[in-house]
């Protein structure tokens, strides 16, 4: 039996304070089914009396009783009480507590900056949401570890390895493992916060975890990605395990790692399985670049357009950025090009499925540039233009490495006709480059949304149709979407996404208590 908590937003007739029964609220419930191939329900509102996040008593919506009580309780007590008169002080208090703490973790404290400017109308409408923001800022877990493990001329290498249990409210931990020379605690922790509110849009029981190590793979043999994998896995084997904590793929981290991964917790442990859902996937699904692509395809369709015929500009070359392009091609879009640490390629008259298989093959070979792809291609230009960003184009998926598009770019990319970024990698885009994009005009789609197709994936075992993935992606944009109209921030799914995410772990937060 699977107690299921699920929140939809309020609706718009709740902007003038009604208290009406919303239709867009959610339901409480409880599944006793067997027999569906989904382990994290989410349950129908034909299943139970519908409750709502904007009632008097609970939700954004509260008696000025209520809401005046709060606001006279102190937000923190550290040197005398400190309390807020308006949302917008609440986040700032919010946000200056992350700088006092965590100064030193610059992406971390992005995120929450970030986050937190958009939850100020929440606080405004219920300020006991601010105090839950308060609790949300500080993980459940952060596991830090040293990684030593032996490279192919015998002497011995270390890595520090990390895996951060952030949130368990909503169920157990889940989230991915990122190998890179870039990854830090700093970094793991802003992935875990982000993760957070990407997990609870999904609308499945399902908590936030992301782990990894300063571990680069790509210049590595093979037996040495063997050995640092079992290594890792001999010391984070204490802390995860199925209906535990789920380990899912990453940046750096594809099926070979994976189950290299597997195969040293499956040594360690008696129980490497639980009922129908897979322990680590080990096999590489496009469901995460799909669910990329379906919501910028959303997104075209409220402006009464779709991916037909779309120059794509695509950044990155891993199997998110591939997956992109394939799904990419088959809405009849045009992919133009990929990109990695030695450069990018453009295909002028755009890259078909054979072209893809191509790059494909190349890039499966570890350590493989995207440069020798120029010799099995008599149209394709190696870093011309000089940038990516001067290539004309409709859409943008970046796909590569975190703060690849920043101010300078957004402006590039609006100047040639961009009309929208869509993120399918992880923090693409800078705090900056975001306020550019809605400056100039231009389509953005967060990470925090588009990057839910992993866990949708994961919820539905192995069996996921197309028709499923698709009705989730809409089911999420159209819930991100309607809470950002709510809040008066059209068109934001930023700030929608991040909206609807902490509701859906803050009222699970509530009825948990000071835990």
């Amino acid at each position: 039996m699977i107690l299921r908590s699920a929140y939809s937003l309020p609706s718009k007739a709740f902007a003038a304070h009604s208290t009406l029964p919303s239709t867009a609220a959610a339901a409480i419930a409880i599944s006793t089914s067997s027999t569906s191939p989904c382990h994290y329900r989410r349950m129908s509102s034909s299943q139970s009396p519908k409750k709502h996040l904007v009632t008097r008593e609970e939700g954004v919506h509260q008696t000025m009783q209520l809401s005046k009580s709060w606001r006279n309780k102190p937000l923190f007590r550290r040197q005398g009480d400190v309390r807020f008169k308006s949302g917008l002080e609440a986040s700032k208090l919010l946000i200056a507590e992350a700088n006092r703490r965590d100064s030193h973790e610059i992406e971390y404290i992005d995120s929450v900056s970030s986050t937190m400017e958009c939850l100020s109308p929440l606080f405004d409408r219920n300020p006991r949401y601010a105090f839950v923001a308060k609790q949300l800022m500080e993980p459940e877990r952060f596991i830090q570890f040293r990684v030593a493990w032996m490279d192919d001329v015998g002497v011995v290498r270390l890595n520090r390895g990390f895996r951060i249990q952030y949130s368990s409210s909503l169920g157990p931990y889940e989230g991915p493992l990122h190998l890179g020379p870039h990854v830090n605690g700093g970094l793991i922790k802003a992935f875990g916060f982000d993760n957070v509110f990407s997990n609870a849009l999904t609308g499945y029981d399902v908590g936030s975890s992301v782990g990894g190590s300063d571990f680069n793979p790509f210049d590595k043999s093979e037996a040495e990605v063997q050995r640092f994998c079992q290594s890792y896995m001999t010391e984070l084997a204490k802390y995860i395990g199925p209906d535990i904590d789920h380990p899912t793929m990453g940046m750096g981290v594809g099926k070979k790692e994976m189950g290299y991964l597997f195969g040293q917790y499956k040594r360690l442990n008696a129980k490497s399985t639980s009922s129908s859902v897979p322990f680590m996937k080990k096999k590489d699904s496009q469901v995460a670049g799909e669910a990329v692509v379906l919501f910028a395809k959303e997104m075209l369709k409220d402006k009464n357009q779709s991916l037909m015929g779309k120059r794509c500009l695509i950044l990155g070359s891993g199997k998110n950025a591939r997956a992109v392009a394939s799904k990419l091609l088959e809405y009849g879009a045009v992919p133009l090009t990929f990109s990695d640490e030695s450069g990018h390629v453009y295909e002028p008259s755009g890259i078909d499925e054979s072209k893809l298989r191509t790059i494909s093959n190349i890039k499966m070979e570890r350590g493989a540039m995207l440069g020798r792809y120029v010799i099995s291609s008599t149209t394709a230009k190696f870093n011309e233009p000089g940038s990516v960003f001067d290539i004309p184009c409709d859409l943008c998926f970046p796909c590569g490495q975190i703060k690849c598009v920043d101010e300078e770019a957004v402006t590039k990319l609006a100047d040639n006709g961009c009309m929208g970024v869509i993120e399918g990698g992880h923090k693409n885009v800078t705090i900056e480059g975001r306020k550019a994009l809605k400056g100039r005009g231009v389509m953005y789609g967060p990470h925090i949304v588009t990057l839910t197709g992993a866990n949708i994936a994961h919820a539905h075992g192995n069996n996921l149709p197309i028709e499923t993935l698709e009705e989730d992606v809409r089911r999420i944009y159209n819930d991100v979407k309607d809470a950002a109209t709510e809040f008066n921030a059209r068109g934001d799914l930023f700030a929608g996404g991040s909206m609807v995410g902490f509701l859906r772990v803050a009222n699970a937060m509530l009825a948990h208590g000071a835990v």
